[in-house]
């Protein structure tokens, strides 16, 4: 099975314009990236962006730039636009935004297609961690079948802890695509759901495709506001 890691990036954040290329701890962001993913050894990783800036920079990395249209509406299309002439078989979505992804949730996110040649998506997630999580809009939350493939995807408090406990399970951003599954996602018509949550998975569900999802210990803070680089911040300095 061949993997490729792809890492979309553009610089329009509304909560966060030129992201990719904030400083943290001395580097640009995307540089932090690009290594996580580099340090997960499964295959060539790759950058799809917009932005020269971006592509210069993973260049000076020893990464493939591939270079996308400006108007894709999430990081699923730009992947599916730089994979057509990658030779792989599974395509890893590590999100620019996630410095501080573990490289071993990186590897450990394309194990289900080992035991499934069908499969189209994976991810993964984690217990929720703080009650506060539950109820937090950022935090996106999954409830998934017997079979550890997702039922649905929502920025809501799912399952609704109504006894008081919560045995509720936190989304990773963190995706993994058969590589033909992701050609065909951008044909996909959006849904409800995903356009009310904001939810570019729930556009998979919706047209019946399976989403495994792998838990473990995979907690990460993903950056998306400039208060959240600061955290990413104090974290890598501790180490």
């Amino acid at each position: 099975m061949k993997i490729a890691i792809g890492i979309p990036a553009r610089m329009g954040s509304t909560r966060f314009p030129g992201k990719p290329l904030a400083l943290l701890a001395g580097k640009p962001m995307i540089v932090h990236v690009i290594e996580k993913a580099v340090a997960a050894e499964l295959g060539p990783v790759f950058v799809a962006t917009d932005d020269d800036r971006i592509a210069a920079i993973a260049k000076k990395c020893g990464v493939i730039a591939c270079m996308t249209d400006a108007d894709h509406p999430n990081g699923s299309n730009r992947l599916a636009q730089a994979v057509r002439d990658i030779a792989c078989d599974v395509v890893v979505n590590v999100q620019g935004d996630e410095p501080l992804i573990d490289p071993v949730a990186i590897r450990a996110v394309v194990e289900p297609f080992k035991d499934d040649a069908y499969l189209p998506m994976a991810t993964l997630a984690h217990p929720v961690r703080e009650d506060a999580d539950l109820h937090d809009a950022n935090v996106v939350k999954v409830v998934c079948n017997a079979k550890g493939r997702a039922q649905y995807f929502s920025r809501a408090a799912i399952p609704f802890p109504r006894s008081g406990s919560s045995n509720a399970l936190q989304h990773v951003g963190l995706y993994a695509y058969r590589k033909e599954f992701l050609l065909i996602y951008p044909s996909l018509a959006a849904c409800e759901a995903e356009e009310t949550e904001q939810l570019e998975q729930l556009r998979v569900l919706h047209h019946g495709y399976d989403i495994a999802v792998t838990v473990g210990d995979f907690h990460c803070i993903g950056v998306d506001t400039p208060a959240d680089l600061a955290r990413a911040e104090k974290i890598l300095t501790v180490k």
